[in-house]
């Protein structure tokens, strides 16, 4: 392609809410961390270090006895509150501002498990009833 020499109208998405192929045999719930693997299927929140959080599953998407992509999930990018891991993991107030790490597809921890997870997002706030994490692509 060349370089433009007139106006372009160029297409652009409306709203946040983004749509993936989900993985065969799979099930996302609605709320829960949604992710693209590394063939970028949607797939659940998981430990596992080749995930990318593509924000939260809007409802529940059932592809347990579809092939890959038969079905697609949808998925909005923001910040969400998810459960906060425990013990070591726990994540506080003093990491506000740092990235938190994927344990399943609705908790978060504060270290990447000795390489074992892929990054859910930054830590926005932490309150008593877990992390908001502002979370997407």
């Amino acid at each position: 392609m060349t370089a433009l020499v007139n106006d372009r109208n160029t297409p652009m998405q409306l709203g946040d809410v983004q749509e993936y192929p989900v993985l065969a045999a799979t099930v996302i719930y609605a709320g829960s961390i949604a992710c693209l693997n590394a063939a970028r299927w949607a797939v659940p929140g998981a430990t596992a270090t080749t995930l990318i959080a593509a924000g939260r599953a809007e409802a529940r998407t059932d592809n347990s006895t579809g092939g890959n992509g038969t079905i697609r999930v949808k998925v909005r990018p923001g910040t969400f509150r998810f459960d906060n891991s425990a013990a070591a993991d726990e994540i506080t107030q003093a990491e506000i501002g740092d990235s938190c790490f994927i344990v399943d597809d609705q908790t978060v921890a504060k270290t990447d498990g000795a390489a074992s997870r892929s990054k859910a997002g930054t830590i926005v706030q932490v309150d008593a009833l877990g992390v908001w994490v502002r979370i997407g692509i």
